[in-house]
């Protein structure tokens, strides 16, 4: 059987999300900021098995995981004991500073 993790996404990661809704739904309108929006999410949350994936960041954080989402979009999250913590959604070549490892 293959163990499942529960998917939780950081108040940070939450903010940085409905960000960029605003800010596609400003450029493009709210039918296509909503879709990818809710894309973003269906692709974090199927995290929830065989987590382990993308590149490890260890320099930034222990445990640190970065994944793309549709070339535009990295995804940095954690994987501890049973659960996978979605830290921050990064648009557009956003960099990954230093900052995320203060996320709890």
């Amino acid at each position: 059987m293959i163990p499942e993790y529960r998917v939780v996404f950081h108040p940070e990661a939450q903010r940085e999300l409905a960000e960029l809704y605003d800010y596609i739904a400003e450029q493009a309108g709210p039918v296509i900021a909503w879709d990818f929006i809710s894309g973003i999410r269906t692709f974090c949350l199927k995290l929830h098995t065989f987590p382990k994936r993308g590149t490890e960041r260890a320099e930034l954080r222990e445990g640190l995981r970065i994944i793309g989402y549709r070339s535009r979009v990295s995804i940095a999250f954690q994987v501890n004991d049973d659960r996978v913590m979605i830290l921050g959604v990064f648009y557009g070549g956003r960099q990954i500073t230093t900052d995320i490892g203060n996320r709890k």
